[in-house]
């Protein structure tokens, strides 16, 4: 098992940026799977970005052009860089790791982003 920890959420104006951070317990070098889903009031967890396979990286159409996803496989740590935030990028956002396809993800606690004026 691995723990996630993300950090980075807070308020920030529209058309702002901000850069979360999740740090896992052991190595993510070889996941199949690696990446964050959010969840807004009211609303389901859903698929932000992800880097699959090593190097495969999957955007919501949504975040394309705005949200960058990366990783440090020394630190054990993944990156979500978000530009031109708009107030409809409010949500928890949780990152994730899948070892195997075979197998669940499992979740970090969620940082909360606020995109408000």
């Amino acid at each position: 098992q691995v723990q996630l920890v993300e950090s980075g959420g807070g308020l920030v104006q529209p058309g702002g940026s901000l850069r979360l951070s999740c740090a896992a317990s052991r190595s993510i070098f070889s996941a199949f799977a690696m990446g964050w889903y959010r969840q807004a009031p009211g609303k389901e967890r859903e698929p932000v970005v992800s880097i699959v396979r090593g190097d495969s990286t999957v955007h919501a159409d949504s975040v394309k052009g705005r949200f960058t996803i990366s990783r440090d496989n020394a630190k054990n740590t993944v990156y979500l860089q978000m530009n031109g935030l708009k107030p409809e990028d409010t949500a928890v956002y949780y990152c994730y790791v899948r070892y195997f396809p075979s197998r669940a993800p499992e979740w970090g606690q969620g940082t909360q982003v606020t995109v408000s004026s």
